[in-house]
């Protein structure tokens, strides 16, 4: 295990050095530009579409895509709303000091464009596999948009993005709950494994249509329910917010001195836990949403890519800046813990009693659906690989890797996560930044209203 740790340390240092950071935000950053900060702009649109694509109707409903425009949406929330939002957050303040808020913030900010691409993308370059299912992702937009000669490129999302969905959407998660229920309830963390795999199990093995279903139920209550209680926790400790604030904004520019269990955080430090953890949470140029969206029944790449947009929007500015809040009002940050302790901690410290079992409930069902959504990316990139017929195998493997995820080494396996996290990451934002050029021209002519399908209202400006 020490080898390994040592192995994949020196691995993700290189990985999540500069060249990514880079990468990342300025591919985000292009897009935005690129798109005028259309996503920022065109957000009302957005929710309006999401609201508008609860139901697929017509022509689209039967032949384009299996999951509803909103389901698709919901799924990928599920992927992306879990550990990172509660563990992950706690993890950026305690290592990189309250600044790394700020810098998640800005990684959400220019992913909203890298989000809009991706599923776009995903839409435009799909295709049908031999089961009738639509397929699309990274994978294919670089295959059937870049060309053959990039098809190794294509390859190497596909395997990292199998492997990786053993790590951030498998293990992860059901380790942070095993960790959350041993602490909170002294359910023993095998058992806590046991249960997550029959449950998920039941869900996976049914598709993406059970696991969509499922998601469309799931997230939207918890979600509410758990900003809802940060809310709660906000107003007991409204006198604390504009200090947290200042804490974000100063810090995200100046080194933070070491205090109580603290140790310090350089400014670079709260760059790259910011934004590693801003996008472990949100997910936007890792390339993953976007399988998702490609199942979407829509014939319009555009209204999708609106859609998936608000995926980066609703999980890091609302939900993870939710999280900080709660955590920088109560101070308990300084005294050393970190990951989902610290967050309990913090809503404990506004309502003694049940705050951390509101965090233990919360971190179950959140990291139940990323389970839930990551099987069917890890899934998807399997069967780029091997093929149709290798998708059973791989749904089996999967769930079997869940009661392991929940008693391992937590730290190696947050390691691994986000080691695998920036190398699906580089293919994937190879191909939007080549790819660039038609997601510019898709969007032009669809707000110029020269892509507008027969019956498709022109709300662009609205």
């Amino acid at each position: 295990m020490e080898t390994l740790n040592s192995l994949f340390g020196a691995i993700n240092g290189v990985v999540w050095g500069p060249l990514m950071l880079i990468l990342l935000l300025g591919v985000g950053i292009y897009l935005q530009l690129g798109l005028k900060l259309m996503p920022i702009r065109k957000l009302g649109i957005g929710f309006k579409l999401m609201w508008q694509g609860r139901e697929a109707k017509g022509e689209s409903a039967e032949k384009d895509g299996e999951i509803s425009p909103f389901n698709a949406l919901m799924t990928s929330l599920s992927a992306t709303i879990g550990t990172g939002n509660i563990a992950g957050v706690a993890t950026a303040i305690a290592l990189g000091g309250p600044g790394a808020v700020f810098w998640m913030w800005i990684t959400a900010l220019v992913g909203m464009a890298t989000k809009f691409a991706e599923a776009l993308l995903a839409v435009r370059f799909r295709e049908t596999d031999s089961t009738g299912y639509h397929v699309g992702g990274p994978m294919f937009y670089i295959k059937n948009g870049l060309g053959k000669k990039w098809m190794w490129l294509g390859v190497l999302f596909a395997f990292f993005g199998a492997v990786a969905a053993f790590g951030i959407g498998n293990t992860v998660q059901s380790n942070s709950v095993a960790d959350a229920m041993d602490a909170t309830f002294g359910v023993p963390t095998w058992l806590t494994g046991v249960v997550i795999m029959v449950l998920a199990g039941a869900v996976i093995l049914g598709g993406i249509k059970r696991i969509a279903k499922v998601a469309g139920k799931l997230v939207p209550v918890m979600g509410i329910a758990y900003i809802v209680a940060g809310i709660v926790v906000l107003i007991i400790n409204v006198g604390q917010i504009g200090e947290a604030f200042s804490l974000i904004f100063y810090y995200a520019f100046n080194p933070v001195a070491a205090a109580g269990g603290f140790a310090g955080a350089a400014v670079m430090a709260a760059i790259r836990f910011g934004v590693a953890r801003g996008i472990f949470s949100n997910e936007a140029g890792l390339g993953s949403a976007p399988i998702a969206h490609a199942a979407a029944q829509t014939k319009n790449p555009v209204r999708q890519g609106l859609i998936a947009m608000l995926g980066t929007f609703i999980d890091t500015i609302v939900v993870c800046t939710i999280t900080a809040l709660v955590i920088l009002t109560s101070t308990v940050w300084i005294d050393g813990e970190e990951g989902a302790s610290l967050t309990a901690l913090s809503f404990d410290a506004a309502l003694p009693g049940f705050g951390n079992q509101i965090v233990a409930v919360a971190l179950a069902v959140f990291a139940f659906t990323t389970i839930l959504g990551w099987s069917f990316y890890g899934e998807k990139c399997f069967q780029f690989l091997f093929g149709t017929r290798s998708i059973m195998l791989y749904r089996v493997l999967f769930v079997l890797a869940i009661p392991l995820g929940a008693m391992a080494q937590l730290g190696f396996i947050w390691l691994m996560a986000d080691t695998f996290n920036a190398m699906m990451a580089i293919p994937n934002l190879i191909a939007l930044a080549l790819l660039s050029p038609v997601v510019f021209k898709l969007t032009k002519d669809y707000f110029d209203g020269k892509d507008v399908l027969p019956g498709e209202s022109l709300d662009h400006d609205n």
